[in-house]
């Protein structure tokens, strides 16, 4: 996204990974009922983290407490990615529905991954 960054919403890596998350959602509901204060919960927890991690290191005063902020949202897309690979073992989760959703982090990651450059620059 070109233009003015305003606020944490004008970031696009904070889009796509609220988008990210949102499909992380999507995909845990068909999990088992007896999962929903293991699996279910840890992999929204670490996938909300994301978004949440950006928009609060957006609102630090330094570049160097931003920077790591995005590096702990980075962290916690590959929490993500590892739950959703479990669920898919388990069986919990389709390969169709993991790769859908493992493509839109990887288009959220590589925009992270240029964030974080761009601030460490």
């Amino acid at each position: 996204m070109a233009g003015v960054i305003r606020s944490f919403e004008d970031l696009t890596a904070w889009q796509l990974s609220m988008a990210c998350c949102v499909g992380v959602y999507k995909a845990s509901e068909s999990f088992p009922s007896d999962e929903r204060f293991g699996l279910v919960s840890q992999v929204r927890r670490a996938a909300v983290s994301v978004p949440s991690n950006i928009a609060e290191g957006y609102g630090r005063g330094s570049r160097q407490d931003y920077a790591r902020f995005l590096r702990v949202a980075r962290g916690s897309m590959n929490e993500v990615e590892t739950q959703l690979i479990i669920a898919v073992r388990l069986g919990y989760l389709s390969d169709e529905m993991y790769r859908e959703v493992r493509n839109q982090y990887a288009e959220a990651g590589r925009v992270l991954a240029g964030l974080i450059r761009s601030i460490e620059s």
